[in-house]
């Protein structure tokens, strides 16, 4: 594992804080620590282009720091930082450090390292308030881009009979397994893809990425959902909706149900 670099914005308007956040998950950060007018994400070393995020901050007129944190120092920075996640009654997202949440109907507990999903971002928190609405029980699951694989997690919990969950990142694939086996997970098959499995469907597919992604994948996340089955899709911005109803009308996707939460939305949709 490489060192990861750090990157602060500060003095940030709410709605510039989501927006940013979309381009720079585009330009591979994979984590991101949010709290009152000020941004911190993360990405490995390796991965980073300065240029382009020079050009992702002079769109928005920011400034930024950047700073190198060495692999051994990764886990106590994530953990200063992570604070638990409880969406209604339904679920609570923690730390083994963090006291157990009580009068949540399901507890995820994942390791907080810098993979993309830990609940805290409000893409993850509307497809879980999503998949509280669809019946899990017995159903085959396509996690695509699982990241640290909480919604996965909750789909098994949810009762879910097969889950595969597909990353093409090495350190979202370790986390995910990491995870999985901290929720004693027992029906979710881990892959490291690109894509989705040549010649499988699925009852329920959920993908929470980005538009560009999503965009290029709606042909086979189609072709790959079962006849009365459900596609869940989100990491998408509010003015993203035009251009993804646009593409799943092309493979005669109904969308049934949206919702939305500080600029981003989540949209499921069947045959």
């Amino acid at each position: 594992m490489s060192s990861h670099i750090q990157i602060t914005f500060s003095n940030l308007q709410p709605e510039q804080q989501e927006l940013l956040i979309a381009h720079l998950d585009e330009a591979g950060f994979e984590g991101f620590d949010e709290s009152e007018n000020v941004l911190k994400a993360f990405i490995p070393e390796k991965n980073y282009d300065k240029e382009l995020l020079k050009e992702i901050a002079f769109k928005y007129q920011l400034s930024f720091e950047e700073k190198i944190i060495p692999e051994q120092n990764w886990n106590a920075v994530w953990e200063s930082n992570f604070q638990p996640v409880i969406i209604d009654d339904f679920v609570a997202i923690r730390a083994d450090f963090h006291e157990p949440v009580k009068h949540v109907q399901h507890e995820i507990i994942i390791t907080p390292k810098m993979s993309f999903g830990t609940g805290h971002h409000a893409s993850t928190e509307l497809m879980m308030q999503q998949m509280r609405q669809v019946d899990f029980m017995d159903k085959s699951v396509f996690d695509f881009g699982t990241g640290t694989g909480i919604l996965s997690i909750l789909a098994e919990k949810l009762g879910a009979d097969k889950v595969v969950a597909v990353d093409n990142d090495d350190w979202s694939i370790a986390n995910a397994e990491e995870n999985f086996h901290r929720n004693n997970c027992k029906r979710i098959q881990l892959l490291k893809a690109d894509g989705l499995p040549d010649n499988q469907q699925f009852d329920i597919i959920l993908a929470n990425i980005n538009k560009n992604v999503l965009l290029d994948n709606i042909r086979s996340l189609k072709s790959h959902l079962s006849a009365n089955g459900s596609l869940l899709l989100s990491g998408l911005l509010t003015p993203d909706e035009t251009d993804m109803l646009a593409e799943t009308g092309k493979f005669s996707l109904i969308l049934r149900e949206k919702t939305s939460k500080d600029n981003w939305i989540c949209l499921k949709f069947s045959h």
